[in-house]
């Protein structure tokens, strides 16, 4: 029987000797070799390099953290420009009005994945008491008096201007979705301008997540949908 012939000391030593890479490159035989050499100089000696090369290392792990963190968050940025590029072109796609306001609770929800979308507008006609529906169209559409986008946003406190809002839900909400959407637990408020002489829209966005929605995200991407949409119904009410 043929058996394989141990290493001997002397090959390790050229080996490392020929390609030193093999040490180097590994964290666990460079940590074991540190070690050993703290044991050999004893307690009392403190080993500035070895102090370094812990503190190197720490920052190098670090480091890989967050490049990590920022590819990650780099993909899912990407993922989500994807995702409204094309809830935009189903928007576009659509040639009548009732299938344009339509596609905003079919396409456009899946596409977002988001549980629920309404579009609320004011009008003088409107009455007070909240956000009726409207015949075919009342899943996604409701028309409101004037001032409700301005209190349903602010939720009547002194707030800076903003035209996309991030939140959990309050009870204010069923006069958006209405009671029989008292599961969603957090939305995005897009304000509309509908241009010179219109009352204002508020686009809305809900989900059943509570944390699909919150105020510490970003909201460039939705910024930009709702500076889309916002163009696209006034072509439309023009």
């Amino acid at each position: 029987m043929i058996t394989e012939r141990a290493e001997r000391p002397e090959d390790w030593r050229e080996r490392i000797l020929r390609d030193p890479e093999l040490i180097l490159e590994d964290r666990d035989v460079m940590r074991a070799l540190i070690a050993a050499n703290d044991r050999q100089m004893g307690g009392n000696v403190v080993d500035m390099r070895g102090l370094a090369m812990e503190r190197l290392e720490g920052r190098l792990d670090r480091l890989e953290d967050t490049h990590r963190s920022v590819i990650a968050a780099a993909y899912e940025n990407l993922a989500g420009t994807n995702q409204l590029h094309r809830a935009i072109l189903a928007l576009l796609d659509q040639r009548e009005f009732e299938p344009f306001l339509a596609t905003l609770r079919t396409d456009v929800a899946a596409t977002l994945r988001v549980d629920r979308i309404r579009l609320v507008l004011e009008s003088a006609e409107a009455g007070r008491g909240g956000a009726p529906r409207i015949g075919a169209l009342g899943e996604v559409l409701s028309f409101v008096a004037p001032g409700f986008v301005e209190n349903y946003v602010s939720l009547g406190r002194n707030v800076p201007h903003r035209q996309v809002t991030l939140r959990a839900v309050g009870a204010e909400a069923e006069l958006v979705f209405g009671e029989d959407d008292a599961w969603i637990r957090s939305e995005a408020l897009m304000r509309l301008d509908l241009g010179t002489g219109r009352l204002p829209g508020l686009l809305v966005m809900g989900s059943e997540d509570p944390q699909q929605f919150r105020p510490s995200q970003g909201t460039d991407l939705l910024t930009f949908f709702a500076g889309v949409f916002e163009r696209l119904m006034q072509r439309w009410l023009g």
